[in-house]
């Protein structure tokens, strides 16, 4: 009964998401009959929404033990200018685009994480602080100079691949989150620390990892970024 109630509550939670979108549109459509809602409109917005999806996924670790990352912004864009430095300056095309933003993502939550906890500063207060000296390092790398990739490495922009990605990057957040103990740790985190603690969770632990996961997670959204052109500029 209990399970039924909640699987009911689901599918009612889902059916109103689809309905708010379906409104939305229609306001839209009728505002502007000529100039929204075609199909290719539509599939520029969606591969847009990409985007922001991916990291959503990612900031969704955090947000659900109740802390923040301020930083996300900046992680991005330094992300996006060392996987670019990489496939370009250094002639690594993917592999470098690749390595380049993962490698730089886990650096930032590593740090990000260790600082929260070492230093025990909320979150919010050290992740922005820590975002201007990311976008510093950007800054600096860049050179002022406008960072774009050349179009034999723009996949990741592009269809299919996007799509591909993203859903690789869900399905790896959904499974660390209902088949891994540190997304039941996480749950257990946000919905009562004390009772965590005393379960024997090691707070610490997985704030470090959650956000590394978060900084990994988006360090696959300047593919998509970088990979439709323009990377930054200053």
């Amino acid at each position: 009964m209990g399970t039924s109630k909640k699987l009911s509550g689901k599918v009612m939670g889902y059916l109103i998401l689809i309905g708010l979108v379906v409104l939305s549109w229609l306001i839209f459509k009728i505002l502007t009959p000529h100039n929204f809602g075609s199909f290719s409109n539509m599939l520029n917005y969606f591969q847009a929404s990409l985007i922001a999806t991916v990291g959503a996924v990612g900031f969704y670790f955090v947000m659900v033990m109740g802390m923040f990352d301020f930083s996300i912004g900046a992680n991005i864009m330094l992300s996006a200018i060392v996987g670019c430095v990489f496939a370009t300056r250094f002639n690594m095309g993917y592999l470098g685009l690749i390595i380049g933003c993962v490698l730089t993502g886990a650096i930032v939550g590593i740090l990000n994480g260790i600082f929260y906890v070492k230093l025990r500063i909320p979150s919010m207060i050290v992740t922005t602080g820590l975002a201007l000296i990311y976008e510093s390092i950007a800054n600096y790398i860049a050179g002022g100079v406008e960072q774009t990739l050349p179009a034999n490495i723009r996949a990741f922009g592009q269809m299919p691949w996007d799509i591909i990605l993203a859903l690789v990057a869900c399905a790896v957040a959904y499974i660390f989150l209902n088949y891994t103990k540190i997304g039941t740790y996480t749950y257990a985190i946000g919905s009562d620390e004390f009772v965590a603690k005393n379960m024997g969770i090691n707070r610490n632990y997985i704030c470090l990892f959650d956000y590394l996961f978060i900084s990994s997670q988006m360090s696959a959204k300047p593919y998509f970024i970088g990979s439709t052109g323009i990377l930054l500029l200053w």
